[in-house]
């Protein structure tokens, strides 16, 4: 993570602002790199004089859209049956599963998409189910930018503000992932525990609803 937080800093004292756009972009197609250590960094950065601050929010934003629009395109190209059909291959998962988590994006895709850039652990993920249930592309635009600027704006400030102390920043927002991350596991293994017991019980489970008999 170190050399990875080096070649950040030397490609925004490089290239300037639109550096922050690039890192930011990686950051969002690749969640192991924190964008609670990037957009602080970057918003030191900013405060040591090599770009403005402004600028740094807007390259960072443009940057967040582009990483979720490859994400979103990913997922509509990789689409609902095929996705359905990865889930029925794997133990302790099931078609129903994805088909009702895409029937609830459908239905709150706004505000997941808004809530979910906001969520460490969530930020990138989230573009993925709005591209299988084939989110129209400019509301999904919006929505991301909107979220985007504000948890980028926040991160950036708090570096810029906090000068030498930026990495202080992601002590507290890792803590927040840390919860989030904490969460998930603990729906996983409810899920778990649940299609284990339904395993014992014998219960024939249907990913897909009968066919019906044509009428003679």
């Amino acid at each position: 993570m170190e050399a990875i937080l080096d070649w950040v800093v030397l490609v925004m004292r490089t290239v300037g602002s639109p550096g922050v756009g690039l890192a930011t972009a990686l950051e969002t197609v690749f969640p192991p790199v924190p964008s609670e250590l990037v957009l602080p960094l970057a918003g030191y950065t900013a405060s040591q004089g090599h770009y403005g601050l402004v600028p740094a929010v807007a390259w960072a934003t443009g940057g967040s859209l582009a990483g979720a629009l490859l994400l979103y395109w990913l997922g509509a190209a990789w689409g609902l049956e095929r996705t359905c059909a990865v889930a029925d291959r794997i133990p302790l998962m099931h078609a129903d599963d994805v088909r009702r988590a895409v029937a609830w994006f459908g239905r709150h895709g706004r505000t997941a998409v808004f809530i979910g850039r906001l969520v460490p652990g969530v930020r990138s993920l989230i573009s993925i189910p709005a591209g299988i249930d084939r989110m129209p592309l400019l509301r999904f635009c919006v929505f991301t930018t909107a979220g985007s600027l504000v948890w980028n704006a926040a991160l950036i400030l708090a570096g810029y503000e906090l000068g030498a102390q930026w990495h202080v920043v992601e002590r507290y927002v890792g803590g927040v992932g840390n919860v989030v991350y904490v969460l998930l596991a603990v729906v996983l293994v409810v899920v778990v525990a649940r299609r284990l017991r339904h395993g014992v019980s014998g219960e024939p489970r249907r990913s897909t609803p009968p066919h019906q008999q044509p009428r003679r």
